[in-house]
């Protein structure tokens, strides 16, 4: 599948963070906690450098806590990384970052050094929230919709700290296939970039892999269908979106079944693993390989 989907302003974006890093002393990079590794921007290692980051897992309370807990100590074992877990109801929590901010600089007894922080994350990852609540103000924009925030800004915190706000920005090329579905499937682009029934089977296949009882108990099945067909075939069923001659209308079942795991209404569900993903890097960099040896 293809994300047809990377507005002018991303690759500004894009531009402008590279340009802007080399003033920043710590960045904070916002994830979903439902997919910490395929909401990470890959272009971030690359300007990063050695400059401590706090990956911030918001939406904790839509993911799987036993998994969420996971993914804190994979993403701790990087040099100079910290992690804190979020959601938009715990406002006192999210101020405890201007904290995690000073004690991640090398001096951190220096409370009246100013801090120059860069915060980032994909569209729709709950990143202006979070401005919004660590400035006591609505300074940015928020809706469920993807790519609200479209210009960098500079915004003066507590604590003597300066934060630069970058729009939500995807990268043109997602080399792990998985991880764009999850991008697709967890909201974090239009839905008009691509095609529901498809995101709706990947996201199906794996529910009833990983999630199964919750499928069960959401739906009222008996039985746990035998594929990611005949499951949006009992949800369309259930929720009575038939066509002409009983046929299952698999588009609006299939917008069901996300709209529903995206709000957390089948319950806490994380969408990737550390193993996974390491599996899955494994493949990737196995099928490397061969294209070099082949070259």
């Amino acid at each position: 599948m293809a994300i047809h989907w990377y507005p002018g302003h991303m690759h500004k974006a894009n531009k402008e963070i590279k340009e802007t890093l080399s003033r920043i002393d710590l960045i904070i990079e916002v994830l979903d906690a439902r997919i910490p590794f395929s909401s990470h921007n890959p272009l971030l290692s690359q300007f990063q450098g050695t400059k401590p980051c706090i990956k911030v897992l918001t939406k904790s309370d839509l993911a799987d806590p036993d998994l969420t807990r996971q993914w804190q100590t994979w993403l701790e074992k990087e040099k100079s990384v910290k992690t804190i877990a979020l959601t938009a109801e715990q406002p006192e929590r999210m101020r405890q970052l201007l904290k995690l901010c000073h004690k991640m600089l090398p001096n951190p007894s220096d409370k009246h050094k100013i801090i120059n922080t860069m915060i980032m994350g994909i569209p729709n990852v709950g990143k202006s929230t979070l401005i919004n609540i660590l400035s006591g103000k609505t300074i940015a924009k928020t809706g469920n919709e993807p790519a609200v925030t479209k210009n960098q800004q500079r915004i003066k915190l507590d604590n003597n700290i300066v934060l630069f706000d970058t729009p939500g920005v995807l990268w043109p090329k997602v080399e792990n296939s998985p991880g764009m579905y999850r991008l697709a499937v967890s909201g974090a682009v239009k839905d008009t970039a691509f095609e529901y029934d498809d995101i709706a089977f990947f996201a199906a296949e794996y529910l009833l892999s990983a999630y199964p009882d919750n499928l069960l108990q959401r739906y009222n099945l008996e039985d746990l269908p035998q594929n990611e067909l005949d499951l949006i075939e009992n949800i369309g069923r259930r929720r009575g979106c038939l066509r002409g001659g009983g046929r299952v209308d698999l588009d609006k079942a299939s917008k069901i079944l996300l709209t529903e795991l995206r709000a957390g209404t089948l319950g806490r569900i994380s969408l990737e693993t550390p193993l996974i993903i390491e599996q899955e890097l494994s493949v990737l960099a196995a099928n490397k390989r061969r294209k070099n040896h082949v070259k």
